[in-house]
Protein backbone atom coordinates (compact mmCIF):
# COMPACT_ATOMS: atom_id res chain seq x y z
CA UNK A 1 0.00 0.00 0.00
CA UNK A 2 1.38 3.41 -1.07
CA UNK A 3 0.51 6.56 1.45
CA UNK A 4 0.42 10.03 0.03
CA UNK A 5 0.55 12.30 2.96
CA UNK A 6 -0.05 16.30 1.98
CA UNK A 7 1.00 19.25 3.93
CA UNK A 8 3.13 16.88 5.93
CA UNK A 9 4.94 19.69 8.21
CA UNK A 10 6.33 19.14 11.31
CA UNK A 11 3.84 16.60 11.63
CA UNK A 12 6.78 13.36 11.51
CA UNK A 13 5.07 11.28 14.15
CA UNK A 14 2.47 10.61 11.61
CA UNK A 15 5.11 9.60 8.55
CA UNK A 16 7.05 7.92 11.01
CA UNK A 17 4.05 5.50 12.19
CA UNK A 18 2.65 5.15 8.81
CA UNK A 19 6.30 4.06 7.20
CA UNK A 20 5.88 1.57 10.19
CA UNK A 21 2.49 0.09 9.47
CA UNK A 22 3.18 0.12 5.81
CA UNK A 23 6.65 -1.94 5.61
CA UNK A 24 8.60 -3.12 2.95
CA UNK A 25 5.61 -3.70 0.97
CA UNK A 26 3.85 0.17 0.88
CA UNK A 27 5.70 3.61 0.14
CA UNK A 28 5.23 6.54 2.19
CA UNK A 29 5.37 9.77 0.16
CA UNK A 30 5.13 13.68 1.68
CA UNK A 31 4.49 17.00 -0.08
CA UNK A 32 5.09 20.22 1.65
CA UNK A 33 5.36 23.81 0.17
CA UNK A 34 8.36 24.42 2.06
CA UNK A 35 11.46 22.34 2.19
CA UNK A 36 12.15 23.23 5.07
CA UNK A 37 9.25 20.98 6.82
CA UNK A 38 10.66 18.63 8.51
CA UNK A 39 8.50 15.57 8.75
CA UNK A 40 8.72 15.09 4.76
CA UNK A 41 12.68 13.85 5.46
CA UNK A 42 10.95 10.72 7.03
CA UNK A 43 9.13 9.65 4.44
CA UNK A 44 10.20 7.24 1.71
CA UNK A 45 9.86 10.14 -0.89
CA UNK A 46 9.00 14.10 -0.85
CA UNK A 47 7.39 16.44 -3.54
CA UNK A 48 8.15 20.26 -3.03
CA UNK A 49 5.08 21.59 -4.02
CA UNK A 50 3.27 25.10 -4.63
CA UNK A 51 0.64 26.38 -2.20
CA UNK A 52 -2.86 24.58 -2.42
CA UNK A 53 -4.15 27.97 -3.84
CA UNK A 54 -1.85 27.83 -6.71
CA UNK A 55 -3.33 28.00 -9.93
CA UNK A 56 -2.97 23.70 -10.84
CA UNK A 57 -2.20 22.48 -7.34
CA UNK A 58 -4.86 19.98 -7.83
CA UNK A 59 -3.68 18.22 -11.25
CA UNK A 60 -0.20 18.66 -9.79
CA UNK A 61 -1.52 16.18 -6.53
CA UNK A 62 -3.53 14.08 -8.87
CA UNK A 63 0.17 13.21 -10.86
CA UNK A 64 1.74 12.61 -7.84
CA UNK A 65 -0.66 9.56 -7.28
CA UNK A 66 -0.72 8.61 -10.89
CA UNK A 67 2.90 8.32 -10.81
CA UNK A 68 3.67 7.11 -7.09
CA UNK A 69 0.58 4.73 -7.53
CA UNK A 70 -0.95 6.19 -4.30
CA UNK A 71 -3.34 3.73 -2.74
CA UNK A 72 -4.63 6.16 -0.10
CA UNK A 73 -3.99 10.49 0.16
CA UNK A 74 -5.02 12.68 3.04
CA UNK A 75 -4.04 16.12 4.23
CA UNK A 76 -2.83 17.31 7.63
CA UNK A 77 -4.19 20.71 7.57
CA UNK A 78 -7.42 22.17 7.48
CA UNK A 79 -7.70 24.30 4.20
CA UNK A 80 -6.93 21.20 1.94
CA UNK A 81 -9.39 18.45 3.52
CA UNK A 82 -12.73 20.30 1.68
CA UNK A 83 -10.46 19.91 -1.53
CA UNK A 84 -9.81 16.28 -1.36
CA UNK A 85 -13.45 16.11 -0.01
CA UNK A 86 -14.37 17.82 -2.93
CA UNK A 87 -12.63 16.30 -5.76
CA UNK A 88 -13.23 13.11 -4.21
CA UNK A 89 -14.28 11.42 -7.56
CA UNK A 90 -11.54 12.84 -9.29
CA UNK A 91 -8.68 10.60 -6.73
CA UNK A 92 -10.98 7.53 -7.23
CA UNK A 93 -10.90 8.16 -11.08
CA UNK A 94 -6.66 7.60 -10.61
CA UNK A 95 -6.87 5.09 -8.26
CA UNK A 96 -6.61 7.04 -5.29
CA UNK A 97 -8.92 7.07 -2.38
CA UNK A 98 -9.29 9.91 -0.08
CA UNK A 99 -9.21 9.45 3.91
CA UNK A 100 -11.49 12.02 4.21
CA UNK A 101 -15.47 12.42 5.76
CA UNK A 102 -18.01 13.68 3.06
CA UNK A 103 -17.65 17.28 1.69
CA UNK A 104 -21.29 18.83 3.55
CA UNK A 105 -19.83 17.20 6.49
CA UNK A 106 -15.84 18.67 6.56
CA UNK A 107 -17.59 22.24 5.55
CA UNK A 108 -19.86 21.89 8.82
CA UNK A 109 -16.76 21.24 11.15
CA UNK A 110 -14.81 24.15 9.79
CA UNK A 111 -18.17 26.13 10.45
CA UNK A 112 -18.14 26.44 14.23
CA UNK A 113 -22.04 27.91 14.11
CA UNK A 114 -23.55 24.80 11.78
CA UNK A 115 -21.49 22.45 14.04
CA UNK A 116 -23.52 24.27 17.15
CA UNK A 117 -26.54 23.97 14.66
CA UNK A 118 -25.83 20.27 14.06
CA UNK A 119 -25.05 18.93 17.53
CA UNK A 120 -28.31 20.81 19.22
CA UNK A 121 -30.41 19.18 16.49
CA UNK A 122 -28.82 16.15 17.82
CA UNK A 123 -29.82 16.64 21.72
CA UNK A 124 -26.03 16.50 22.10
CA UNK A 125 -24.60 18.98 25.09
CA UNK A 126 -22.61 21.83 23.56
CA UNK A 127 -22.32 25.71 24.58
CA UNK A 128 -24.44 28.09 23.20
CA UNK A 129 -23.33 29.90 19.94
CA UNK A 130 -24.83 33.04 18.35
CA UNK A 131 -23.73 34.70 15.21
CA UNK A 132 -25.39 38.47 15.99
CA UNK A 133 -24.68 40.03 19.03
CA UNK A 134 -28.79 41.36 19.30
CA UNK A 135 -29.41 37.51 20.17
CA UNK A 136 -26.22 37.09 22.56
CA UNK A 137 -27.52 40.47 24.25
CA UNK A 138 -31.21 39.34 24.81
CA UNK A 139 -30.01 36.23 26.61
CA UNK A 140 -27.60 37.56 28.59
CA UNK A 141 -30.08 40.00 29.87
CA UNK A 142 -32.36 37.26 30.36
CA UNK A 143 -29.78 35.66 32.68
CA UNK A 144 -29.27 32.68 30.16
CA UNK A 145 -25.55 33.01 30.06
CA UNK A 146 -22.96 35.39 31.70
CA UNK A 147 -19.61 36.89 31.25
CA UNK A 148 -16.51 35.63 30.06
CA UNK A 149 -17.78 34.34 26.56
CA UNK A 150 -14.88 33.64 23.36
CA UNK A 151 -15.64 35.47 20.64
CA UNK A 152 -14.15 33.56 17.21
CA UNK A 153 -14.11 33.59 13.58
CA UNK A 154 -17.30 31.58 12.16
CA UNK A 155 -14.48 29.49 10.42
CA UNK A 156 -11.22 28.95 11.95
CA UNK A 157 -8.67 27.07 13.16
CA UNK A 158 -5.75 26.22 15.68
CA UNK A 159 -6.95 29.28 18.27
CA UNK A 160 -6.33 31.73 15.48
CA UNK A 161 -8.02 34.98 16.14
CA UNK A 162 -9.81 34.08 19.30
CA UNK A 163 -10.46 36.31 22.06
CA UNK A 164 -12.06 36.00 25.86
CA UNK A 165 -13.88 38.74 26.80
CA UNK A 166 -16.02 40.05 29.67
CA UNK A 167 -17.93 43.12 28.47
CA UNK A 168 -20.32 44.15 26.20
CA UNK A 169 -18.38 47.12 24.77
CA UNK A 170 -15.41 44.27 24.11
CA UNK A 171 -17.83 42.63 21.99
CA UNK A 172 -19.34 45.74 20.16
CA UNK A 173 -15.47 46.50 19.58
CA UNK A 174 -14.74 43.29 17.94
CA UNK A 175 -18.05 43.11 15.83
CA UNK A 176 -16.92 46.58 14.34
CA UNK A 177 -13.18 45.61 13.86
CA UNK A 178 -14.30 42.07 11.93
CA UNK A 179 -16.47 40.66 10.03
CA UNK A 180 -17.96 36.61 10.60
CA UNK A 181 -17.56 36.25 14.14
CA UNK A 182 -19.71 34.02 16.32
CA UNK A 183 -19.88 34.56 20.23
CA UNK A 184 -19.28 31.05 22.09
CA UNK A 185 -20.30 29.92 25.46
CA UNK A 186 -17.73 29.68 27.97
CA UNK A 187 -17.44 26.01 28.96
CA UNK A 188 -15.40 26.38 32.31
CA UNK A 189 -14.59 22.74 32.99
CA UNK A 190 -12.42 20.03 32.27
CA UNK A 191 -11.07 19.42 28.78
CA UNK A 192 -10.65 16.23 26.99
CA UNK A 193 -9.75 15.04 23.49
CA UNK A 194 -10.95 12.20 21.60
CA UNK A 195 -9.25 10.38 19.09
CA UNK A 196 -11.23 8.28 16.81
CA UNK A 197 -11.61 6.23 13.94
CA UNK A 198 -14.62 5.26 11.76
CA UNK A 199 -14.14 2.41 8.88
CA UNK A 200 -14.47 3.45 5.71
CA UNK A 201 -15.90 0.25 4.58
CA UNK A 202 -18.63 -0.80 7.56
CA UNK A 203 -19.18 3.15 8.28
CA UNK A 204 -18.70 1.76 12.03
CA UNK A 205 -16.72 3.61 15.02
CA UNK A 206 -13.88 1.20 15.67
CA UNK A 207 -11.49 2.75 18.25
CA UNK A 208 -12.03 5.89 20.46
CA UNK A 209 -9.14 7.22 22.24
CA UNK A 210 -9.97 9.79 25.13
CA UNK A 211 -6.98 11.82 26.96
CA UNK A 212 -7.71 13.93 29.82
CA UNK A 213 -5.81 17.13 28.97
CA UNK A 214 -3.59 18.70 31.27
CA UNK A 215 -1.39 21.48 29.12
CA UNK A 216 -2.32 23.21 26.03
CA UNK A 217 0.31 25.12 24.01
CA UNK A 218 -0.99 27.12 20.48
CA UNK A 219 -4.43 25.19 20.02
CA UNK A 220 -2.73 21.86 20.54
CA UNK A 221 -2.73 19.37 23.57
CA UNK A 222 1.10 19.31 25.30
CA UNK A 223 0.27 17.28 28.18
CA UNK A 224 -2.30 14.82 28.50
CA UNK A 225 -3.26 11.15 30.08
CA UNK A 226 -5.85 8.71 28.97
CA UNK A 227 -8.73 8.04 30.33
CA UNK A 228 -11.79 5.86 29.63
CA UNK A 229 -15.76 6.33 30.71
CA UNK A 230 -18.25 4.04 28.62
CA UNK A 231 -21.16 7.07 28.81
CA UNK A 232 -18.55 8.92 26.61
CA UNK A 233 -17.76 6.33 24.20
CA UNK A 234 -21.19 5.94 23.83
CA UNK A 235 -21.68 9.43 23.07
CA UNK A 236 -19.08 9.52 20.22
CA UNK A 237 -20.47 6.57 18.90
CA UNK A 238 -23.14 7.58 18.41
CA UNK A 239 -22.66 10.97 17.05
CA UNK A 240 -20.00 9.93 14.82
CA UNK A 241 -22.05 7.09 13.23
CA UNK A 242 -25.05 9.00 12.72
CA UNK A 243 -23.51 12.09 11.17
CA UNK A 244 -21.50 9.26 8.43
CA UNK A 245 -18.01 10.49 9.75
CA UNK A 246 -15.19 8.47 7.80
CA UNK A 247 -11.42 7.52 8.37
CA UNK A 248 -9.66 9.78 11.11
CA UNK A 249 -11.45 12.56 13.18
CA UNK A 250 -10.50 14.67 16.52
CA UNK A 251 -13.00 15.54 18.79
CA UNK A 252 -13.02 18.95 21.79
CA UNK A 253 -14.83 17.88 24.23
CA UNK A 254 -15.31 19.47 27.64
CA UNK A 255 -17.01 18.35 31.33
CA UNK A 256 -18.94 20.22 33.18
CA UNK A 257 -20.59 18.60 36.54
CA UNK A 258 -20.69 15.40 35.61
CA UNK A 259 -21.63 16.37 32.03
CA UNK A 260 -20.16 15.85 28.63
CA UNK A 261 -20.32 18.55 26.17
CA UNK A 262 -18.97 18.41 22.42
CA UNK A 263 -17.09 21.45 21.75
CA UNK A 264 -15.35 21.23 18.15
CA UNK A 265 -15.06 18.07 15.95
CA UNK A 266 -11.62 18.08 13.59
CA UNK A 267 -12.23 16.09 10.55
CA UNK A 268 -8.17 14.67 10.64
CA UNK A 269 -5.25 13.49 12.75
CA UNK A 270 -5.23 15.84 16.17
CA UNK A 271 -2.06 17.09 17.10
CA UNK A 272 -2.31 15.42 20.00
CA UNK A 273 -2.85 11.49 18.27
CA UNK A 274 0.51 10.25 19.05
CA UNK A 275 -0.87 9.93 22.64
CA UNK A 276 -3.17 7.45 21.04
CA UNK A 277 -0.94 5.42 18.96
CA UNK A 278 1.76 5.03 21.79
CA UNK A 279 -0.94 3.91 24.00
CA UNK A 280 -1.86 1.16 21.26
CA UNK A 281 -4.48 3.05 19.05
CA UNK A 282 -2.98 2.12 15.65
CA UNK A 283 -5.22 3.81 13.07
CA UNK A 284 -2.46 3.18 10.39
CA UNK A 285 -2.78 0.01 10.41
CA UNK A 286 -6.60 0.40 9.88
CA UNK A 287 -6.30 2.58 7.47
CA UNK A 288 -4.38 -0.04 5.31
CA UNK A 289 -6.75 -2.53 6.22
CA UNK A 290 -9.51 -0.37 5.06
CA UNK A 291 -7.47 0.52 1.51
CA UNK A 292 -7.22 -3.46 1.07
CA UNK A 293 -10.81 -3.94 1.12
CA UNK A 294 -11.12 -5.09 4.63
CA UNK A 295 -13.79 -3.93 7.56
CA UNK A 296 -11.87 -3.46 11.01
CA UNK A 297 -13.15 -5.22 14.08
CA UNK A 298 -14.45 -2.56 16.72
CA UNK A 299 -12.13 -2.37 19.62
CA UNK A 300 -13.33 0.85 21.24
CA UNK A 301 -11.18 2.00 24.52
CA UNK A 302 -8.80 -0.77 23.74
CA UNK A 303 -6.24 1.11 25.80
CA UNK A 304 -4.80 1.32 29.61
CA UNK A 305 -5.69 4.34 31.69
CA UNK A 306 -3.26 6.29 32.96
CA UNK A 307 -0.70 6.62 30.04
CA UNK A 308 0.86 10.36 30.05
CA UNK A 309 2.32 12.29 27.16
CA UNK A 310 4.55 14.96 27.49
CA UNK A 311 5.88 17.09 24.17
CA UNK A 312 8.90 18.24 23.96
CA UNK A 313 10.88 20.06 21.07
CA UNK A 314 13.26 18.08 18.72
CA UNK A 315 15.74 19.47 15.76
CA UNK A 316 15.73 18.03 12.02
CA UNK A 317 18.97 18.75 10.71
CA UNK A 318 19.38 18.69 6.65
CA UNK A 319 21.92 20.12 4.11
CA UNK A 320 20.35 22.33 2.21
CA UNK A 321 22.02 25.43 0.03
CA UNK A 322 20.47 28.78 1.23
CA UNK A 323 19.54 29.76 -2.22
CA UNK A 324 17.57 26.28 -2.57
CA UNK A 325 15.47 26.88 0.75
CA UNK A 326 11.55 27.46 0.07
CA UNK A 327 10.36 28.89 3.18
CA UNK A 328 6.73 28.11 2.08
Amino acid sequence: MNILILSAGTRNKIVQYFKKAAGDEGKVIATDCSNLAPAVYDADKFYLVPRITAPGYLDLILDICKKEKIDGVFSLIDPELSLLAKEKDKFLAVGTTPIISPYDLVETCFDKYRMYQLLSEMKIPTGKCFVDKESFFEVLHKGEISYPVFVKPVKGSASININKVASDKEIEVLFDLYDNLMIQEFMNGQEYGADVYIDMISGRCTSVFVKKKIKMRAGETDKSVSVKDDALFEMIQKFVEKCGFCGMIDIDIFKINGTYYISEVNPRFGGGYPHAYESGVDMMTQVLRNLSGKENPVRIGDYEEGICMMKYNEIAIVNIKEEDIVEG
